[in-house]
């Protein structure tokens, strides 16, 4: 432990060091390029103040160095020996091309640079001196600055590391002449770039060893000993309770480390969490032998529920009228989706198809008084619709829970194919008729339970014999597979008419088959329900 933070402290200080060092110098330069800006300002004002640009104008218009253009190069000489820059020059932006893109309109010189470079000539052309890109910035600043704007540009040249300031000359009517420009050398910012890393990083190395060497001494005090003290308990705790089932023979040896900090709180916490988890391991023996029980009364549960649903197939055999399969898939143990179906009497049969909100053992208990409630309201002269208000009001009373339930009940007469049914916020049934199944669009009422004294409307359509219903719950709709995708209305319409299905059963195992598929093994979140009924041919009486 100690090599691990002794090195994070260096790495740490490094970093440190590093960023002070890069701070401090954005500083510096922030500081320096405001001081070039302010000097390299007024050395330009001094330049263009007081002097007579209608007349340097109608000496470049004739492009004759009359006297304005004289005394125009005495003062950039004069400012020019007397001040700290590099150049001062005058320039015409004329275009942007890679060659003679501007022309000198006057240069101030030193006794020196005249020695060395001579004086430039009014209209002097600039050839490959500027780049394309430096002149069209120039180009770009003298046809649109305001009046007494400067633009500034460091860059790299020849001659070093320069500043330029520019200032666009105008005479007294407003018109630009040109750009008057000071070049300052930064070597001042350049000697820091050499200098400051190397201070930073010998002070900042040679705080790392003091730091380095007071925190050695301070770990074995503070850190190292108390948690080898902790780390001899706990192996002794691990050796103890290796392999054993018994709860007393684990032990937790005192460290016995009173350094008052989070060490001592540490020992006292893992004193106390040994102590824990010997409790923690009776519990678990009894909650374990709790659940098992649980496990084997879900089980018998699981089997009740599934028993007070049909589940012998077909239901009426006798029955050459009509055929019906439906199955239940649960997510639990138990479900809250529950399918029913029923003479009412010798002409009438009733078929309900509903989902409980919610999982579990209150979904399931729920379902069992919804399903008694239908199936003992619905009669063979009621209208389905007064059923579901019957039954949405006495649940209301017992809901204490908040749960609701959509379903769908619907009641077919097996002389005329009358088909009368009512829906409560459940999914809409698909019809197979004329050798297709189609969904059968049905506004949706309230759900049940979900408020007292709800109206719900019935509806009636015809069914031919050998057309078929098929209901279902959103199990099947919103089942779910590993990237997240719902299997979805559209998947559900092309399994029902192109699987190769002839019987009601057929019908949902196809169903249930393609849903199985597209799920994978992604777990179940929702009961699966299905129900097909199929009208075979019209009773006779």
């Amino acid at each position: 432990m100690r090599t691990s933070l002794v090195g994070a402290v260096i790495v740490f200080t490094v970093l440190l060091s590093f960023a002070l060092g890069v701070i401090g110098y954005r500083q510096f330069y922030k500081s320096m390029i405001l001081q070039y800006q302010n000097y390299a300002e007024t050395t330009l004002r001094l330049a263009v103040s007081d002097f007579d640009w209608d007349a340097v104008d109608r000496c470049i218009q004739t492009m004759e160095e009359g006297d304005a253009i004289k005394a125009l190069r005495t003062r950039l000489d004069y400012i020019k020996t007397a001040s700290d820059i590099g150049w001062l020059y005058m320039v015409e932006p004329l275009n942007a091309d890679v060659k003679d893109n501007m022309r000198y309109l006057c240069t101030g010189i030193t006794a020196a640079d005249y020695e060395t470079y001579g004086v430039t000539p009014l209209g002097k052309l600039t050839g490959t001196e500027f780049p394309s890109e430096v002149a069209q910035h120039y180009l770009d600043f003298f046809r649109t600055s305001a009046p007494g704007a400067f633009w500034y540009y460091p860059n790299k040249t020849k001659w070093g590391y320069m500043y330029t300031t520019s200032l666009v000359v105008r005479t007294s009517s407003g018109k630009p002449l040109g750009v008057m420009s000071v070049d300052i050398h930064m070597k001042e910012i350049e000697r820091v770039m050499r200098v400051f890393p190397i201070v930073i990083f010998a002070v900042g190395f040679i705080l790392a060893l003091i730091f380095i060497a007071a925190l050695s001494l301070w770990l074995d005090r503070r850190i190292v000993l108390p948690l080898s003290r902790l780390q001899k308990s706990a192996e002794q705790f691990v050796k103890s309770s290796h392999g054993s089932a018994e709860p007393e023979t684990l032990v937790f040896a005192n460290p016995k480390i009173s350094t008052r900090d989070e060490f001592e709180s540490l020992s006292d916490a893992l004193l106390t969490m040994a102590s824990d988890l010997k409790n923690y391991m009776k519990n678990l023996m009894h909650e374990t032998a709790e659940k098992e029980r649980i496990g084997a009364e879900l089980s018998v549960a699981t089997h009740i529920q599934s028993s007070m649903l049909p589940i012998i197939f077909p239901p009426f055999p006798d029955r050459k009228e009509i055929d019906i399969y439906a199955s239940m898939t649960p997510a639990k143990e138990v479900g809250g989706d529950f399918y029913d179906f029923f003479m009412l009497d010798e002409r009438h049969i009733a078929i309900v198809v509903a989902d409980v909100s919610g999982k579990g053992v209150p979904a399931a208990l729920f379902m069992v008084i919804g399903k008694t409630l239908i199936k003992d309201h619905t009669q063979p002269n009621t209208d389905p619709a007064d059923v579901f208000m019957k039954v949405n009001d006495l649940l209301c009373e017992s809901n204490g829970e908040g749960l609701f339930i959509t379903a769908f009940l619907g009641v077919l007469d097996l002389v005329t194919g009358e088909f009368r049914y009512v829906n409560a916020g459940h999914e809409p049934p698909y019809i197979y008729h004329e050798g297709s199944f189609s969904e059968h669009k049905i506004p949706p009422a309230f759900v049940l339970a979900g408020m007292k004294g709800m109206k719900y409307k019935s509806g009636s359509i015809t069914l031919m014999p050998g057309d078929k219903v098929f209901q279902y719950t959103d199990g099947v709709t919103e089942a779910t597979n590993a990237d997240e995708k719902l299997y979805g209305d559209e998947r559900l319409s092309s399994v029902l008419n192109n699987a190769d299905a002839v019987s009601v059963r057929e019908v949902c195992e196809a169903v249930k088959a393609d849903v199985d598929r597209f799920v994978g093994n992604a777990p179940q979140f929702d009961d699966i329900t299905m129900l097909c009924l199929e009208y075979k041919e019209r009773m006779k009486i």
